[in-house]
């Protein structure tokens, strides 16, 4: 079976030995994810506590605010990537994501409250996300050699997560100096967010200058053949190969047993009996281990192919869906669910991005991304609804066994469908699928 890959023009090929250098867009690209996940971690690192304890939702409600906003996202990605490759607009589609989600602070702030009103703030947020992350991440395939791409994700999630570990000492900071006022958590978070979209107008290129990236090279650098036409099709004209439809079926299956982060910090604090005013700084430890892994995963899929740290992650969170289970310690069971989370997301975020990349076609990268990122939304919107159910019915610990069974036959179909993807694609020419 033959796979055309990308074809885009990039540099000669770096010597053995010599040190690559993170491509400058990619730093840029880091360093507004990292303010602008600042603003977006003050807010989750809270919520939970906001409307399950501070609102009196159960955990059904929750669930179905959280998966509703999260689904929310499923046709803008698909629409804000067909757009984003419309015309290579990437910066000024990915732009009006962080803007739209900057100002969903505001609307946490107004709402005052109201489930429905909070709903449609949360909605915004997720919105926005889905808007940006596809043009984001085509930005970083687009400015990346193809052999580099696990290591330049890797950087990018890396310099995202610092953002994750100090937006929730930024909220706990300011639920302690404020009696825990929630209201100035959402207006710090606003600002924050606004400075992030500063960022991104300031520091981030627009449409490159270079001679277009689909021409391939010889060794001196100098164009061999004449381009290849650009992609044509409708929104859905991305999923060509045989083996690109299998990363997004496997995006999906993996994604229908994840449980939220939420839910397994929620699960936490009632395993240890946390207070309140603690429960902002679970999701640090997750975050420290994702920081100091990103890179070394990125570059570990680089060297030894990206199916197999993606399968590996799903099975550190599968193994803290365990421990979570097991009669353990407290203090055993919280620094080894943290620890399993943060190995979870190191192996699979930018390294599923990064797997499913050569297989996309020139002016298609944006669509591409986003139809995974889709696949893995709408099945997480599931999960979350289906875990809230359960639980409300019959309590956590059935709601997670369940969670850890279906986890545990998507692994084994993961296993059998994902293909082994080119590491390295260089040129125009066809590769044979392993």
């Amino acid at each position: 079976m033959y796979l055309a890959t990308t074809g885009r023009r990039d540099a000669p090929p770096t010597p053995s030995g010599v040190r690559r250098r993170v491509p400058g867009t990619v730093l840029a690209l880091g360093a507004v994810s990292l303010v602008t996940d600042v603003s977006s971690e003050m807010v989750t690192a809270v919520l939970p506590l906001y409307l399950v304890l501070g609102l009196g939702l159960s955990p059904l409600q929750f669930g179905l605010l959280d998966g509703l906003s999260t689904g929310a996202t499923a046709l803008v990605r698909l629409l804000g990537g067909a757009t984003a490759d419309r015309g290579g607009r990437h910066k000024q589609v990915a732009g009006l994501g962080y803007a739209l989600s900057a100002c969903s602070r505001l609307g946490l702030l107004l709402a005052g409250g109201a489930t429905g009103w909070i709903a449609t703030a949360l909605a915004a947020d997720r919105l926005g996300k889905g808007v940006r992350t596809a043009p984001r991440d085509a930005l970083i395939t687009l400015h990346s050699p193809p052999d580099d791409l696990g290591r330049a994700f890797g950087t990018h999630r890396a310099m995202d997560t610092t953002g994750a570990l100090l937006g929730p000492l930024a909220a706990f900071a300011l639920l302690s100096a404020t009696a825990e006022a929630y209201e100035a958590v959402f207006a710090v978070s606003f600002c924050v967010g606004a400075f992030g979209v500063l960022l991104w107008l300031l520091l981030v290129p627009g449409r490159r200058s270079a001679p277009p990236r689909h021409e391939p090279l010889d060794t001196a650098g100098a164009p061999t053949a004449p381009a290849p036409p650009p992609a044509r099709g409708g929104l859905l004209a991305a999923p060509r190969s045989p083996a690109y439809r299998r990363i997004v079926l496997c995006a999906a299956l993996l994604g229908s047993a994840t449980v939220g982060d939420s839910f397994l910090y929620l699960l936490l604090q009632r395993r240890l009996d946390l207070d309140a005013t603690w429960f902002p700084f679970l999701p640090l430890g997750a975050a420290a281990v994702y920081l100091l892994l990103a890179v070394p995963a990125g570059r570990l899929a680089d060297r030894t192919g990206r199916r197999r740290p993606l399968l590996y992650g799903h099975g550190a969170l599968l193994l803290a869906y365990g421990l979570l289970l097991a009669p353990l310690p407290g203090g055993a069971v919280l620094v080894g669910v943290l620890g399993l989370l943060g190995v979870f997301y190191a192996a699979t975020d930018g390294v599923l991005m990064a797997l499913a990349g050569p297989f996309l076609a020139e002016g298609r990268q944006a669509g591409g991304l986003a139809l995974v990122q889709t696949a893995q939304a709408l099945a997480r919107l599931g999960a979350a609804v289906a875990f809230g159910a359960v639980w409300t019915a019959s309590g956590p610990e059935t709601a997670l066994v369940a969670a850890l069974v279906a986890l545990a036959a998507a692994l084994c179909c993961a296993a059998r469908l994902l293909p082994k993807a080119p590491q390295a694609p260089t040129d125009s020419t066809a590769l044979r699928e392993d």
